[in-house]
């Protein structure tokens, strides 16, 4: 049985950072198929890295931050949602070294 690596609660915390990615997918694949400004090859190529460097690096915070997030649910102490932070909080369970 294979393991996934994002479970489905890591994915919920993720989908702030899909919205964004699709939102930069969908530019990018519009102005491949259509060039409403009939611009330069200079400022074309300027446009792209615009578009695709924040994908690129928005897609590589992504995968960590889903690592960090899958990580510290497996060996963190798990409470209450807000009650990390509470004085004698119950936690739900304990992790064990």
């Amino acid at each position: 049985m294979s393991t996934k690596v994002f479970d489905r609660d890591t994915l919920l915390d993720l989908t702030v950072n899909f919205i964004p990615l699709f939102i930069l997918l969908f530019f990018i694949v519009g102005y491949v198929v259509y060039d409403p400004f009939g611009i330069d090859s200079v400022s074309r190529i300027l446009q792209y890295v615009l578009l695709v460097a924040p994908f690129v690096l928005l897609a590589i915070l992504t995968y960590l931050s889903g690592k960090a997030i899958s990580t510290a649910e497996k060996t963190a102490t798990v409470y209450m949602p807000g009650g990390a932070t509470v004085d004698d909080a119950e936690p739900l369970e304990h992790h064990e070294e």
